[in-house]
């Protein structure tokens, strides 16, 4: 494994972000650049053949290079398709690297969203329904599509179904901060209280700042092999119990209330039925926080409580570092940060460095299997199992 730290760097090019973290990750395997036969890129911003750059930047060329964007599902995606090469017997070793640079968002073709019209926002939505999302209407009038407006109606649901609170969403982030406080990688290390979320900024109510995740620049890389290659270069040698990728099914859609659950509920299904294990095998977990809200839904979807139940695992202590089960110890996307193609690639990283006992003051004492959960929108959902 390999990262580059996430936050922002406006004097490095994506190239130079992706680089950095292979090299890192080769170093990590004791591998040559001239030992990567193939190798799968994601990233969502940076347009075609980003991933040629990123591998020519590493001193890697000529080798087969497949660009993948799935949303904020990229570097889970490429990760899986890197499994698949080597799972398939047709390769020894692949290499999946994700790397992004949000420090400025271009909407193509209407500039920096700072104050977007309504017209560009109808743009937006038209967009939307291109990609199978959302019918075309005008933002606001039926529900929104726009991530916070989602997850803070989400939110309000769940408060009103089952009883969770503001002050639980907050301690989701105030919880992710304090994890990341150890992860040098981390984009937000600052240690925040209840009141400090909710005394920030409102974004979407009941959703303030800090239940937000913040998007900046970073990369990071992951050397698969064979079994046998493996345990010649890694003492510990970290095994892929579960690869699942799922798109979302089909639903009458409520624009009111997009759902985001079913679609990692079956992705979870088939990776457990995949590795034999189910929730309870878990040590831990790294899962899609990009809003506060969402870790919670997530307990749910991946099967570590009963619906309806998130609230109760927060106020028992499980999911910190210390419970039963932590969960983000890496900071999740609250803290660690959220540069979309790089993330499913970061919890990797996080993952491994737990199961081999490398997580410094953040480890899980004991770690044995930890499960990545990677979500692009509604759309498409990632969920790998590693096993020590």
């Amino acid at each position: 494994m390999g990262m580059h730290p996430f936050g922002r760097f406006p004097e490095k090019r994506l190239p130079m972000l992706g680089a950095e973290a292979v090299l890192a990750a080769l170093g990590d395997a004791a591998l040559r650049p001239s030992d990567i036969p193939i190798a799968y890129s994601a990233t969502t911003q940076a347009g075609m053949l980003a991933g040629q750059g990123i591998l020519r930047e590493a001193g890697i060329s000529g080798i087969p290079v497949t660009n993948v964007e799935n949303g904020c599902a990229s570097g889970s995606s490429a990760f899986r398709e890197a499994y698949l090469a080597v799972a398939s017997g047709r390769y020894d070793i692949a290499l999946a690297v994700g790397a992004e640079k949000l420090e400025q968002v271009v909407i193509p073709g209407m500039g920096r969203p700072d104050g977007i019209s309504r017209e560009h926002l109808t743009q937006l939505l038209e967009l939307g329904e291109v990609m199978g999302y959302v019918e075309t209407v005008p933002e606001g009038h039926v529900g929104t599509v726009l991530m916070p407006g989602v997850f803070a109606m989400l939110a309000m649901e769940h408060m009103q179904r089952y009883g969770s609170t503001v002050e639980h969403f907050a301690r989701v982030s105030v919880k992710n901060h304090e994890h990341a406080l150890a992860n040098p990688n981390a984009h937000r290390r600052r240690r925040i209280t209840v009141e400090d979320v909710l005394a920030s900024r409102p974004i979407s109510e009941p959703l303030t700042l800090y239940m937000c995740c913040p998007t900046g620049d970073g990369a990071a890389a992951v050397v698969l092999s064979s079994m046998e290659v493996a345990r010649r270069h890694s003492r510990r040698p970290i095994r892929i119990a579960a690869s699942a990728l799922a798109s979302a099914p089909y639903s009458s859609r409520d624009l009111a209330l997009m759902d985001v659950n079913s679609v990692s509920a079956n992705c979870a299904r088939e990776a457990y039925a995949e590795a034999g294990l189910g929730p309870e095998d878990l040590d831990i977990v790294e899962l899609h926080d990009a809003f506060a809200p969402a870790e919670m839904l997530h307990y749910e979807s991946l099967g570590l409580c009963a619906e309806g139940e998130s609230g109760r695992l927060l106020d028992e202590g499980v999911t910190r570092l210390g419970g039963r089960l932590p969960v983000n110890t890496s900071g999740g996307l609250l803290a660690q940060g959220h540069p979309f193609g790089a993330t499913g690639l970061a919890q990797v990283c996080e993952l491994v460095w737990q199961l081999r006992g490398r997580a410094g003051e953040r480890q899980v004492p004991g770690a044995k299997v930890g499960l990545a959960h990677c979500l692009g929108m509604s759309a498409a959902c990632a969920v790998h199992i590693l096993t020590r």
